[in-house]
């Protein structure tokens, strides 16, 4: 696995998050008197950054640039306090990445999720992981499908594209790695379908983390 970089999206791919993302909209929602959104429809909200979470919870009358904007600070304060009650790691995943990097893989996160929450997720669900870098949504660099933090990630780890592997659970993960050059695997044990997947055109589709061990070490 040496000279091999994988890049891992967080929520759905590393991290089961859905729960305290829920609860935090749900709180915010609360404030102001609206009503909360099931854990369907919040699967659905996921994947483009918390700002556009907090605007598909919002009913379509109040998504003015204001409004969001003062949604979005309210679930944040909550959120970056509640962050990891209910996220955990999926099923083998600790035992992958740590797999991984005793191989000697290159190991990098690159999420939609706002800088400050993705570190600490990471920091507290993979202390012993060596990251090559921790990159979530921060200001002046654009969100994926964007290829910014994937090739902000590529320079810092000195490998080469054709080398290098973004995992993720949606169709945004799989558009980035083609926007980057990149491989790509698709996870079907997140957010969003295995249908999903194939039509933004995943390389590569695994329903568990033995499945993805065998395809990193193919490709």
């Amino acid at each position: 696995m040496k000279n091999k970089l994988i890049i891992f999206d967080l929520d759905g791919t590393l991290l089961n998050t859905i729960g305290d993302l829920a609860i935090g909209c749900d709180h915010m929602l609360e404030m102001r008197g609206l009503p909360g959104h099931s854990f369907e429809e919040y699967c659905s909200f996921v994947g483009n950054g918390i700002m556009r979470l907090v605007e598909r919870a919002l009913p379509e009358e109040l998504r003015t640039p204001e409004y969001v904007k003062a949604a979005r600070k309210d679930f944040v304060d909550y959120y970056i306090e509640h962050i990891d009650l209910k996220s955990h790691p999926y099923k083998g995943i600790e035992e992958l990445v740590a797999e991984l990097q005793d191989r000697g893989a290159k190991l990098a996160v690159a999420s939609n999720k706002f800088q400050a929450g993705t570190e600490k997720l990471i920091r507290k669900f993979f202390p012993a992981i060596d990251f090559v870098e921790i990159c979530g949504n921060r200001e002046g660099v654009p969100l994926k499908p964007d290829t910014a933090l994937v090739d902000m990630i590529i320079e810092k780890a000195g490998v080469e594209r054709n080398r290098t592997i973004m995992v993720g659970d949606s169709a945004v993960d799989i558009t980035t790695a083609k926007n980057a050059g990149i491989h790509s695997v698709g996870v079907s044990w997140g957010f969003r379908s295995r249908a999903e997947l194939e039509e933004a055109g995943a390389e590569h589709i695994v329903d568990s983390t033995d499945e993805l061990l065998k395809v990193l070490e193919e490709i």
